[in-house]
């Protein structure tokens, strides 16, 4: 007989398949047997049909298609036999499911097996209606069901409720008609139909309203009674699972009475007293128990309560805490975490075993309770709670540092009273674990400790000692270089010593030294080098016998590889040889920010750009439009957006001594922000005017020369005189040399362009303002604003725009990629068109807008022909 014949057994096609070598060999046998199932499909060969049916599940196991079989299912169940029954049923639930159309012509042959003298053959069709009834069948079907669901056979009565359920979840409409039935289930004897019952009532509850209310009043007294003499059965072997009886219909019972007493104080009531009893007698050393412990606690915690209970179910969890088992450990964590809405008071008793979790060897164990404990932390336990924590610090993973390190940042800025403690735990933070800080924990740090002027004094000293033995943590070298450049003085005099501190020395050398460290060393990144170089600048001024070892190290950085860098040192050299009058007013200390415009700028409250005032604005003889108002400069949020990016050539230096952000490249990234003019942090102050940000391509060598030296400088003696004069008046000073070029003639103001609503629907405006640029009417550039009407955020905001051959596009980055709603906010973007046929064709544009909203991806286009003649 040919090995892969109609006729080949089962079993000797297993065994050719699982001889093969490769998956070339296994596909060649597939394919050859397939090819013999076809055939004999072709030749109607009744007597290997079911044989057939079978090799098409195995194959159809093996991930290979098996379509071609799936009529022989439906001729099978037409069968009379059972043995054909039994196969064509089960290559039914196997090779077909609800989406298929052949489903359909099943449904005859359903009803009429669902309606056989036969119950194995009914138990054959209940079980295939269980799987595959998709809602045409359940309509059809389920008054058979609804039927056998009062059958004889207690087997037969089971798979009914089951197959129910399958039913009431494809239409929810015909869930009053087993109401009544399966109320009746729930008096059964037989376990086997008393937990399927149990399952179909509480589907029932979640797809009807009128089925709850009627279980709540007809059932609940009963189910209490069910699980009463369940708990008190004596030992039954039949159902004993590890000493209990039954765990699994004790937790299907727990679920209903959850489902009943949820919201209903008068259901909630009549099973407290099971509840108790079941949390005090249950036995929690086998893994049975706990899982019925795990859903008695679940539906204490879900029902009408007074508290009392609640009490019993914590204690329950915090022995879970103590059980050796991750995985019931995990889940107790879990359920407190929930537990802490309903009583915090409870969950504060187990404080200590949580504690010991968070330094456990699991992973997920040591996250879960950290993100509890952070929820107990309050006023009078955080003391403690952040001591333990930062002695973990030292010694948790490097992988777990991240998390412990952002909860203990975020714990200690919400709790802290006292400015002082504050400030010794962000220090210990810093030296554990700095290079885990995230930028705005350090930048509120310095703000923090710029604005308490009685501990100036004590933090420039304990954060050199701490820089002096933890020099590899990148923000605390950061915030030390910094102090020691704002309060060297202060280092170096000892002044506001405070009882608690030891004694220190510290000359001007060796200030100057950790400096020169955090500059040297390979490991400091662009941010901590450029806030050395600042730090050196203003010591110069503080440390006059210092002065020129200073400049010599500022010197050592001209020929700097990185741009950034580079322009420092030359700058800095130029402020050191030629002007020295402005020095010392130039490097003053940092003025005191507002707490309130802080914590508002770091919340996103305030405007995060200037808006020039309406009409044609005035051209100042640097070429910035000075605002009618500047709000107040945020002087340590050095991540802002109302700082402009820094240029290609390093940005302007009276900003960065001012600690301004720096970006590690030479153009902005990230955030995708445009670089935007903006007022002078320091001139401002002055209120003396606003100066232009340097821009130059020049090649390394050339920043080098000594005429380059100059041009460096161009943004700093070129800056206009007191901004509250008019600035047609305001004569031009250098306030580096005391004089000028004089004053200049203000270029005339361009022609003013009507705004234009580029595009508006009913959940998205968005608007055009042109301007031109001098001497160049063929470019035109368009400032798009993006507003969201909807009452939901748009995130992934992505603009963009297609014009004809005649026009040159370029889009700037948008100002960001999330827009807010209900018009709180909106997004910026520049375009820049070049018409090289301006005067003839009129401007046309074609753009796309796409965000995501609730999860979904939006699409809209729009052409815009009605551009302003003029442009």
């Amino acid at each position: 007989m040919n090995p892969f014949s109609s006729g080949t057994r089962l079993r000797d096609m297993i065994r050719a398949i699982r001889a093969c070598k490769t998956a070339a060999e296994e596909r060649a046998v597939v394919r050859k047997e397939c090819a013999a199932i076809r055939a004999s499909i072709n030749e109607d060969d009744q007597d290997y049909r079911h044989r057939n049916l079978a090799k098409l599940m195995f194959i159809q196991i093996l991930g290979y298609p098996t379509h071609f079989g799936q009529m022989e299912c439906l001729k099978l169940i037409a069968s009379a036999g059972f043995p054909e029954k039994r196969i064509g049923y089960l290559g039914l639930m196997l090779l077909l499911d609800e989406r298929q159309e052949v489903l359909m012509l099943v449904t005859n042959s359903l009803k009429q097996d669902l309606n056989h003298s036969n119950q194995y053959i009914v138990g054959l069709a209940l079980c295939a209606l269980g799987n595959i009834c998709s809602a045409e069948m359940a309509r059809d079907l389920s008054p058979e069901v609804e039927r056998l669901l009062q059958f004889r056979d207690p087997n037969i009565r089971k798979k009914a409720a089951l197959c129910s359920i399958r039913i009431i979840k494809k239409v929810p409409d015909l869930a009053e008609n087993f109401i009544n039935c399966a109320a009746s289930l729930l008096k059964e004897k037989h376990h086997g139909v008393l937990i399927t019952g149990v399952q179909l009532c509480a589907d029932l509850c979640k797809v009807s309203s009128e089925a709850l209310e009627y279980f709540r009043k007809k059932c609940t007294e009963g189910l209490v009674r069910t699980l009463r003499d369940i708990v008190n059965s004596p030992y039954s072997p039949e159902y004993d699972t590890s000493g209990i009886t039954d765990p699994y219909l004790h937790i299907r019972l727990l679920k209903l009475l959850r489902i009943l007493g949820q919201g209903d104080a008068d259901a909630s009531d009549r099973m407290t007293d099971i509840l108790a009893q079941v949390a005090t007698k249950t036995e929690s050393n086998k893994n049975a128990g706990n899982a019925i412990l795990y859903e008695c606690v679940e539906t204490i915690m879900s029902i009408e309560d007074d508290g009392g209970l609640r009490v019993l179910a914590i204690n329950i969890l915090g022995k879970f805490l103590s059980n050796r088992d991750n995985n019931i450990r995990y889940v107790a964590l879990n359920m407190l975490m929930r537990a802490t809405t309903l009583d915090a008071q409870a969950v504060q008793r187990h404080r200590a075993t949580i504690l010991d979790c968070v330094k456990d060897s699991d992973a997920s164990i040591r996250k879960r309770a950290l993100e509890l404990l952070y929820l107990l932390v309050n006023e009078n336990n955080v003391k403690p709670l952040i001591k333990e924590l930062i002695e973990y610090l030292e010694v948790s993973d490097q992988e777990f540092k991240g998390d412990l390190t952002a909860k203990i940042c975020s714990l200690v800025e919400k709790f802290s009273s006292e400015k002082i403690w504050y400030i010794d735990q962000m220090l210990k933070v810093l030296s554990e674990a700095g290079n885990f800080v995230k930028d705005e924990v350090w930048h509120a740090l310095i703000f923090v400790i710029s604005n308490a002027s009685d501990l100036h004094g004590y933090t420039v000293r304990a954060l050199y000692r701490a820089f002096l033995t933890s020099t590899e943590q990148e923000t605390l070298v950061r915030v030390a270089v910094w102090c020691i450049g704002e309060y060297g003085d202060m280092l170096v005099n000892n002044v506001g010593m405070l009882d608690i501190e030891d004694p220190i020395t510290v000359t001007e050398c060796d200030a100057v030294d950790a400096v020169e460290v955090a500059i040297k060393r390979h490991t400091s990144d662009l941010t901590t080098k450029a806030m050395a170089l600042i730090a050196l600048l203003k010591l110069s001024s503080r440390f006059p016998s210092s002065s020129e070892r200073i400049k010599g190290i500022i010197v050592q950085n001209k020929g700097n590889l990185v741009l950034e860098l580079q322009q420092r040192s030359i700058e800095f050299n130029r402020i050191l040889q030629k002007h020295q009058k402005i020095r010392s007013a130039l490097v003053e200390r940092m003025p005191v920010l507002d707490e309130a415009t802080f914590s508002g700028r770091r919340a996103g409250s305030l405007p995060t750009a200037i808006s020039t005032s309406s009409g044609a604005p005035s051209n100042l003889p640097n070429g910035i439009a000075k605002p009618a108002t500047a709000p107040i400069p945020d002087l340590l949020d050095l991540s802002s957006d109302d700082v402009p990016a820094p240029s290609s050539s390093g940005g302007d230096f009276p900003q960065d001594l001012l600690g301004v952000d720096l970006s590690p490249t030479l153009a902005p990234s990230g955030a995708g922000k445009p670089p935007k003019a903006s007022t002078d942090v320091l001139l401002d102050l002055l209120s003396i005017g606003t100066y232009l940000p340097v821009q130059t391509g020049s090649s390394a060598a050339d920043i080098l020369s000594s005429s380059q030296d100059d041009k460096a400088l161009a943004s700093l003696s070129s800056l206009s005189a007191n901004a509250t004069s008019p600035v047609n008046a305001a004569p031009m000073m250098d306030l580096l040399d005391g004089h000028g070029p004089g004053p200049q003639k203000p270029k005339e103001n361009g022609q003013a362009y009507q705004s234009l609503v580029a595009y508006e629907s009913s959940s998205l405006r968005v608007m055009f303002n042109f301007s031109k640029q001098p001497g160049s009417p063929q470019t035109t550039l368009i400032q798009a604003t993006f507003t969201n009407l909807s009452s939901n955020v748009y995130n992934d905001f992505l603009f963009q725009a297609a014009v004809p051959k005649f026009l040159q596009l370029h889009l700037d980055p948008a100002s960001s990629n999330t827009l807010p709603a209900s018009g709180d906010g909106s997004i910026t973007q520049n375009l820049k068109v070049t018409n090289s046929q301006h005067g003839k064709k009129l401007l046309v544009m074609r753009v796309r807008i796409a965000y995501k909203t609730n999860n979904k991806d939006v699409l809209e286009e729009r052409q815009i022909n009605n551009f302003p003649q003029n442009l």
